[in-house]
């Protein structure tokens, strides 16, 4: 059996530590994710759970637990190493976009290819192809101000595809939408992912949404369960 895409074990996280107004956030939260698995991660506001995101995506480091990513043991290990793993294996969709304004949205995705290393035809095709497996490969040379709120998204679940990482990553990437772009989002996202065969975590406060997934789980006083 190959290692799972995603290991966190007995994750601790604390804030303002030592003070007494010290929170705790995180209090041994363990999880695997398999390769292809979509797991949601349902917790509401303040939970925590964009601090479990970002430690998985060695965004942050734990104060005590393991963080294993595709069976490589990423505890205590240098920046340099955590940000290569980051780059190559890791993609990211937030709640707001975060799309260069002043480039098209092939361009926003042709700009992290180029920056790790691919020539530049093979980083537009690239881009072009995941345009279009979204739907939008027409709005390809606008800008992010010409293009919907949902069109903005699937752009940049797009680009946290473009340089085929292991693991996908996403905080409410449809929360910032209204039900029916953030549906569509949704399935869109869903969609590439399966077709490409990598592992997600999804956190969403949207219980339907969550239904549609692998598993779901939920972050509850600093602990993952089953719901």
């Amino acid at each position: 059996m190959s290692d799972p895409v995603l290991h966190l074990d007995r994750i601790e996280k604390a804030y303002n530590r030592g003070l007494p107004n010290e929170i705790h956030v995180l209090r041994g939260a363990s999880l695997t994710v398999a390769r292809g698995e979509i797991v949601a991660l349902v917790a509401p506001s303040g939970a925590g759970k964009s601090t479990l995101l970002h430690i998985a995506g060695l965004l942050d480091t734990p104060d005590a637990g393991r963080v294993l990513i595709g069976g490589e043991d990423m505890t205590g290990k240098p920046d340099r190493q955590r940000t290569r793993l980051r780059r190559d294996g890791v993609g990211f969709v937030y709640q707001f976009h975060h799309l260069l304004p002043e480039f098209s949205a092939l361009e926003n995705l042709v700009l992290p290819q180029l920056a790790n290393g691919a020539p530049r035809t093979e980083a537009e095709a690239r881009g072009q192809e995941l345009l279009d497996s979204v739907g939008i490969a027409k709005r390809a040379s606008h800008r992010p101000a010409a293009l919907s709120g949902g069109e903005q998204q699937r752009v940049a679940v797009c680009r946290a595809l473009a340089n085929r990482p292991r693991l996908l990553l996403a905080d409410e990437p449809t929360g910032n939408l209204d039900p029916e772009t953030s549906d569509q989002v949704f399935a869109a996202l869903t969609a590439l992912v399966r077709d490409t065969g990598l592992s997600a975590v999804i956190a969403t406060h949207n219980l339907d949404l969550a239904a549609r997934m692998d598993r779901q789980l939920r972050l509850d006083q600093g602990v993952l369960r089953a719901l």
